[in-house]
């Protein structure tokens, strides 16, 4: 024990005398003061891991708060990777399923139980923002885009069937139609010039790359909401047999004006209804 206890304190008498004629450790290592450093394993760059759950995006594992998590793509630049299974997200699934079935009931003139099935679709909708707005898990990119694109399936279904039925002018059908075609094609765009390279189709229609956020104007917001009242009203109209009142063909001629003022609004103000996912 006396041995080691010299041994230290002649090893610390010599650094310090070596540290005193201004060599710190590394000059002195290179001018052979210092034995050279033994052999070790080459450097390896640290990285966070992956999510476990990458294959079925599961969510596990996931850190709090929200449901984002990073996944490496090849090259080794790591971009957003959520999970895409939220409430929301299933709601407007859910109405997207409606859809079609509110098409059949108008076409057959189902229109009592179509007023039913349209009632429990505006409840998703209700329902899916709702739930974004309050809880922070269950917000994501992917909810962004497809909350919109859900209103424009069952928007235009809708209203391609109430047209069949002669209870919406054709020319305000095509109007919108147009519209929400022009839009949908901006998404998908959208999509491709925010996905990292190398692009590829699994990449595209995987769900959980999260690449950017989708902001609607205002002006779209109230176009939304005034066209879901139209087709409300057009729904009830044979029920209620006001189908030829004047208050409906003005409800037509205001939804055809916030529909040409959403476009409008769209192709104004475009680039800050993106928000692009960066990598950080």
């Amino acid at each position: 024990m006396l041995a080691w206890r010299a041994a230290r304190g002649s090893w610390g008498a010599l650094r310090a005398a070596a540290w005193a004629r201004g060599a710190r450790p590394a000059k002195a290592r290179s001018r052979g003061l210092l034995p050279p450093p033994a052999a070790c394993c080459p450097r390896r760059w640290l990285r966070p891991a992956a999510p476990g759950p990458r294959a079925h995006c599961s969510g596990a594992g996931k850190a709090a708060p929200g449901p984002a998590a990073r996944a490496e793509a090849p090259g080794g630049r790591w971009v957003p990777y959520e999970n895409p299974w939220t409430i929301p997200n299933m709601l407007s699934m859910t109405r997207i399923g409606l859809a079609p079935v509110l098409g059949y009931l108008i076409i057959e003139e189902d229109f009592n139980v179509a007023l039913g099935v349209f009632a429990l679709a505006g409840l998703t909708d209700l329902l899916d923002g709702f739930i974004a707005r309050n809880w922070a898990n269950q917000k994501s990119a992917l909810g962004s885009a497809l909350d919109p694109l859900a209103d424009k399936i069952l928007i235009s279904i809708l209203y391609v069937s109430l047209t069949y039925a002669d209870l919406i002018p054709v020319p305000l059908t095509y109007m919108i139609i147009s519209r929400d075609v022009v839009l949908i094609a901006a998404v998908f765009y959208v999509r491709y010039r925010t996905l990292p390279t190398p692009r590829t189709l699994a990449k595209y229609f995987n769900p959980c790359y999260a690449t950017a956020r989708l902001k609607p104007t205002f002006i779209s917001k109230v176009n939304t909401a005034v066209q879901l009242i139209l087709v409300a009203a057009s729904l009830a109209a044979p029920v209620f047999n006001y189908a030829d009142s004047i208050y409906l063909q003005i409800l037509w001629c205001f939804t055809a004006f916030t529909t040409a003022a959403s476009a409008y609004s769209y192709y104004h103000y475009g680039r800050k209804t993106v928000q692009v996912i960066k990598d950080r």
